[in-house]
């Protein structure tokens, strides 16, 4: 997939091509992009733009533009969590900015990319901090980020920002078709959200499959027919992450049937619904996945027992 394929990505490419034309580019870019949205794909486009040495930038055909495409420019590095580990370290950070810091085998700009950069250690921001501060002459360092947030403050004041969203579904689901997807786009995007690129990849199948056999566990612990332990053990390893976007997708709609019906608890429901997307942020962090799920779902087996006692 090329950026130039992915039109909501459009403004941002030509926000960085009118800023890198008039030397209002800087030298650090954070770009903020909802998860399958492109975020990467505009940070590889970014990297084209300095590397390129034809007019206009990015022209897509040199070898600058290919090495790029390829992963294989000699003056563009990436940092990204290595292995099973979701954290970039200090260690990398430290590479990636010594490298920055050589002269370029081109005689032009040298880029980098970090993506996850919200998956950055403290001390890794801070490695990377010294270098936002008294960057490389001709250097462009791109950081992409679902959570811009978990960056320190110090790390933020000193890029450039982009904010990169989906488009409207109408116009994603448009895309899709034009894209040759098929199927159930609408109780996917319901699982993922409208994210053109994470619809495109996604196993739709998968996905109803997953989602009905999450709806039925959730309606069998508010009946007091399933074990929470059990239940959170298992999904703790298998599609964890899917699991809670089904479960935040269910109590979203229980609460707009709920607002529509002018019933329920929908404070306790809304209650549940925050909790449900905390876990979410942390996915990535060292939290025991098992023990965080058990308790929510012994959450929601209580509010139900709470229901039906405040019911009769």
């Amino acid at each position: 997939m090329m950026p130039a394929d992915c039109f909501w990505l459009m403004p941002a490419m030509e926000a960085l091509r009118k800023a890198h034309q008039a030397g209002r580019l800087g030298q650090a870019l954070l770009i903020h992009a909802d998860p399958g949205c492109g975020g990467e794909l505009l940070a590889e486009w970014a990297t084209q733009l300095v590397l390129c040495r034809q007019d206009p930038a990015p022209c897509g055909e040199c070898i600058d533009c290919r090495r790029c495409a390829a992963a294989q420019h000699p003056d563009l590095f990436a940092v990204q969590p290595i292995g099973e580990s979701k954290q970039i370290r200090v260690t990398e950070v430290r590479d990636f900015c010594a490298e920055l810091s050589l002269t370029s085998h081109g005689g032009g700009y040298r880029a980098g990319v970090i993506a996850p950069a919200d998956s950055l250690n403290v001390a890794a921001a801070n490695s990377l901090l010294k270098t936002l501060e008294e960057p490389p002459p001709r250097t462009l360092i791109v950081l992409v980020a679902a959570t811009p947030s978990r960056l320190p403050a110090t790390v933020r004041s000193r890029c450039m920002r982009l904010r990169v969203t989906a488009p409207g579904r109408t116009a994603t689901f448009a895309w899709l078709a034009d894209h040759g997807r098929t199927g159930d786009l609408a109780a996917a995007a319901d699982i993922l959200g409208d994210a053109p690129l994470a619809l495109l990849a996604a196993d739709l199948a998968e996905i109803g499959r997953v989602r009905a056999e999450s709806v039925r566990a959730l309606e069998e612990i508010e009946r007091g027919r399933a074990d929470p332990s059990q239940l959170a053990e298992r999904w703790s390893r298998e599609d964890y992450a899917l699991r809670l976007a089904c479960i935040e997708a269910w109590l979203g709609a229980r609460i707009r049937l709920s607002a529509r019906l002018s019933n329920g608890n929908i404070a306790r429901q809304f209650g549940l619904l925050d909790a449900v997307r905390e876990l979410r942020r942390e996915i990535d962090t060292p939290l025991n996945k098992s023990v965080a799920l058990e308790r929510w779902l012994w959450r929601l087996a209580g509010a139900e027992t709470e229901r039906r006692l405040r019911h009769g």
